[in-house]
């Protein structure tokens, strides 16, 4: 009996034309949430010039969109060390949709605060989690960290923010 060798065949990647026609609005979004939309189109179209250099070296062990989602990670950070020192700002979408809500659990503007005073590894972390939505797995593969330090970021990110928010509302406990 001969051994069989099974050799693990490289995915061949999409094109360039394609990537931009499917996933341009998911990253340009990506970008403005953490860059405010008059960057984003400049970091998504960073993005996907990066990826278009990159795209040889794909080998398939992310999907595309986590793959396209951490080169535009990497480019909004890139962007911001060059703009200024402090990283971005949160901003969240059409504050008018929860003014006037007695009922609400959070105030608009006391939340957006809170995120913004928070460190940019505890707002990455939330804004990932919670905004984008994908699995522990797919945040440490996009941030280049162990899963346990996206669930101990995560733990404190939401710990930070739950005080800030009692802070300015004045529900200190």
């Amino acid at each position: 009996m001969q051994a069989v060798h099974e050799s693990r065949v490289k995915e061949t990647p999409p094109d360039i034309g394609t990537l931009v026609r499917d996933h341009y609005d998911l990253v340009f979004n990506f970008c403005a949430r953490r860059l405010g939309p008059d960057a984003a189109a400049d970091a998504a179209q960073d993005t996907f010039v990066t990826a278009h250099r990159a795209l040889r070296r794909y080998e398939g062990r992310s999907s595309v969109t986590t793959w396209l989602l951490g080169i535009a990670n990497n480019e909004c950070r890139r962007l911001w060390r060059i703009r200024t020192r402090t990283g971005p700002t949160v901003q969240l979408e059409d504050a008018s949709a929860t003014e006037g809500q007695e009922n609400a659990i959070v105030n608009r503007h006391a939340l957006q605060e809170a995120l913004n005073g928070l460190t940019a590894q505890h707002r990455e972390v939330i804004l990932l989690h919670e905004v984008e939505g994908p699995r522990y797995e797919e945040i440490a593969t996009l941030l280049h960290i162990p899963i346990g330090t996206v669930k101990s970021r995560l733990f404190n990110a939401f710990v930070a923010l739950r005080k800030a928010i009692d802070t300015q509302e004045g529900w200190i406990r």
